[in-house]
């Protein structure tokens, strides 16, 4: 019989759990559910899991596997769960906070390991692949992801349905590791972390900056030309923004804050949103200045757990593209249609084409604001929007802000892996509180709808996502040195310098490396600092007035007069329309 992906890891997960329990008998079980590539299941014990104890818990579940188990299901009532759970601590206390009285639980037992559980498994480890699970890796996760609870220890499965299935993942991986972005930041020297003095915060070096900043000048200059207003609003505010705009409530934790010598509290910008309302409400706006582009490239801080943070894909320092479109109910479709395009088309030129789209809806939670009745105009006309322009997308439930729904866009990148970066954001809430509005034709005042948007999102990720994408093999416009010219000794240095001086002068960025290193040598260096073009020089280069060029990831060298090679150069660093 063939299973789902989904339960056959499902099922792997209890099988885990059950050969750890066999190999280190004093383990308490918190849980383990299916995730995207494999599965995971937290453990408590005194045992401290290591590498070294992978080969042996993966025999023990292909032993298990082997003795063809069968996965059991029955229904209990909630005293008998906790007689069978009674020296399981974190089933208890999930069991003592259960409150649908009357109702049976489900729990599967496998071997001698049993389980609250809903399902479904398979019907025997028999029907489980032996060969195609690995143990990624143990880290540390809190209890019920609390940093109050204690932490548990987290085993990582890499898991699937049959064994080519995992090499092509482990083969991926390896390459995913090779394109790190932490990696490539060492080698082509663009940025470093400082965990002892600022954790989660670049330092960016030159190189890196020149990126970080060709991305913002490509941003501003597509919305300069779409019409957008751009502004800038204080990074230090009074808590009593954020109070009133409802972050404080549901964010306050992970906020920089501190008193003042008045005794006022104040925070770093944690988000631009607030600043752009009070921009908006400055002066009288008319139905004719709408729709109203308000953009801003504001630097933000959050706080992240230590333990989250990872290279530039999660930091707790980044800037955000933000823009918040203010316009009429009118208007709404248009501009919703307007954005996802925009957006897409941006990824476009940065080699992405593989987009998604999934609509975010409301959860119920202490920290959303707003009426049902406004939860229910703002969803149906998000839906509406994506439905009346033939746009396809999922819905994901309980994945909305906690002021509106949203419509968040997937991006696929060159190992295949998914990110979400640019959003568009519906929000009928925050004009209200800020007590926005604007004069209709009939010369009333009207509450404008404001629609949050990024599109690459933070900055910082999406220079990551494209790192690791492209290898730092990054397009000659966006490349921080697209030419190093090479002279092959000392003597012809004057020549590599006029070469990069005709370059600069044409408008290319570029700088000759007179290093005392063999020209080969030099070669393999910025090869690994992964430059575009070197151009190396010697004396038939000199002789000729040419240059010859070693393009990175092209293995056939060219040979080509210097003029011509600098009026291409000019046309391939433009940045794109």
């Amino acid at each position: 019989m063939s299973y789902p992906i989904e339960t056959i890891r499902h099922s792997l997960a209890h099988v885990l759990a059950a050969a750890v329990k066999k190999l280190y008998p004093d383990v308490k079980f918190a849980g383990g559910p299916a995730i995207e590539n494999g599965f995971y299941y937290d453990f408590d014990t005194e045992h401290r899991f290591s590498e070294d104890d992978f080969q042996k818990i993966e025999k023990e579940m292909r032993d298990l596997i082997k003795s063809n188990g069968r996965f059991e299901q029955r229904n209990v009532s909630l005293d008998e769960a906790k007689q069978i759970f009674a020296d399981q601590p974190y089933k208890m206390e999930w069991l003592n906070e259960y409150n649908a009285a009357g109702e049976d639980l489900s729990i599967y037992t496998f071997r001698d390991f049993v389980d609250l559980c809903r399902g479904p498994h398979v019907e025997s480890s028999k029907d489980l692949p032996r060969d195609a699970f690995k143990i990624r890796n143990v880290a540390g996760a809190y209890w019920k992801g609390d940093a109050k609870n204690k932490m548990l220890q987290r085993i990582y499965v890499d898991a699937f349905a049959t064994r080519e299935e995992l090499d092509a993942f482990l083969k991926m991986q390896e390459e995913a590791a090779a394109r790190d972005n932490r990696k490539l930041g060492k080698d082509m020297d663009l940025f470093h972390f400082e965990p002892d003095y600022a954790p989660g915060a670049v330092f960016w070096h030159d190189k890196g900056y020149k990126i970080y900043r060709k991305l913002i000048e490509y941003i501003r200059h597509r919305q300069e030309r779409a019409g957008y207003q751009e502004i800038s609003t204080p990074s230090v505010m009074d808590r009593s923004l954020w109070e009133r705009s409802g972050h404080w409530a549901k964010y306050g934790e992970h906020n920089y804050s501190g008193k003042t010598q008045d005794g006022k509290t104040f925070c770093v910008k944690p988000m631009s949103c607030p600043g752009g309302m009070l921009v908006f409400g400055q002066g009288i706006k008319s139905y004719k200045d709408l729709p109203l582009y308000l953009a801003e490239f504001g630097k933000v801080n959050r706080y992240e757990a230590a333990g989250g943070l990872s290279g530039l894909m999660r930091v707790r320092e980044f800037t955000q593209d933000d823009a918040h479109i203010f316009c009429t109910e009118e208007q709404l479709e248009t501009e919703v249609v307007k954005i996802l395009r925009f957006i897409k088309d941006i990824y476009a030129k940065f080699g992405f084409t593989n987009i998604s789209m999934k609509l975010a809806t409301r959860k119920e939670s202490e920290f959303r604001i707003g009426s049902d009745e406004i939860w229910d105009k703002a969803e149906g006309a998000l839906k509406h929007a994506l439905d009346a322009n033939g746009i396809e997308y999922e819905i994901a439930p309980g994945d909305a802000a906690f002021y509106g729904p949203k419509i968040d866009n997937y991006l696929k990148d060159a190992l295949g892996r998914t990110w979400q970066c640019g959003t568009v954001q519906l929000d009928m809430n925050l004009p209200e509180r800020f007590d926005l509005s604007y004069i209709g034709e009939d010369g009333e005042k009207h509450r404008p709808i404001m629609l949050h948007r990024a599109m690459l999102g933070s900055i910082e990720r999406f220079m990551g996502i494209l790192l690791e994408s492209t290898g730092g093999n990054l397009p000659l416009w966006l490349s921080p040195e697209p030419v190093v010219v090479a002279p092959v000794s000392e003597k012809y240095r004057d020549y590599a310098v006029a070469v990069v001086d005709s370059l600069r002068d044409a408008g290319v960025y570029a700088r000759a490396d007179l290093r005392d290193e063999k020209v080969n040598y030099k070669i393999r260096e910025l090869s690994l600092a992964k430059t575009p073009i070197i151009a190396v020089v010697g004396e038939k280069e000199i002789a000729d007035k040419t240059v010859t060029l070693r393009k990175l990831g092209v293995e056939k060298q060219e040979t080509i007069p210097a003029d011509e090679f600098i009026a291409q150069m000019v046309d391939a660093v433009k940045m794109p329309a």
